[in-house]
């Protein structure tokens, strides 16, 4: 009876070993399997990283662009802005040139209104104005006046 067991029990060794080997074929053929999943999982993701910097850099330098764009705007429009700062400066001072003028003209009329053709020593004269003109050389050359609005303009203060 031991020598029937031993021959079972030798078969049995050798299909065990038989199916040992096999398992082991089959694990090595899952790992390699896996290991070249994961080597196209790991190329993949090099290659999703790449055209992920590849992004990057193309908004980089877009933004860059439009950066430089945007300063390039800044200054034209910083520049316009003292030209008009500079005229307005201009037309300010003409303003209060005119103003003043105009203030002076108005004393003067208010003047010549209030001393109802008397002027010097206190004789009336009805005629034309001419003599009083002279008198305060507002019309040196003795040319009519015409009722014009003075017209000035920032050209003539430029230089």
């Amino acid at each position: 009876m031991a020598s029937p067991s031993r021959t079972s029990s030798g078969s049995s060794l050798v299909q065990n070993s038989a199916s040992e080997e096999e398992l082991r074929v089959v694990v090595d053929q899952r790992k390699r399997k896996r290991m070249i999943s994961n080597r196209e999982s790991a190329r993949r993701s090099r290659m999703r990283k790449q055209k992920h910097l590849d992004d990057l850099r193309a908004q980089v330098a877009q933004l860059s662009e439009e950066n430089h764009q945007i300063g390039t705007n800044i200054n034209i429009t910083t520049q316009h802005y003292s030209g008009i700062q500079a005229e307005n400066s201009v037309l300010r001072a003409q303003v209060g040139e005119l103003s003043n003028r105009l203030e002076s003209l108005n004393e003067i009329i208010n003047f010549l209104n209030t001393s109802n053709g008397v002027f010097g020593s206190g004789v009336a004269y009805s005629g034309p104005m001419e003599p009083v003109d002279e008198f305060l050389n507002l019309n040196p050359f003795g040319l009519g006046y015409s009722n014009q609005a003075i017209m000035a303009s920032s050209e003539m203060f430029q230089c």
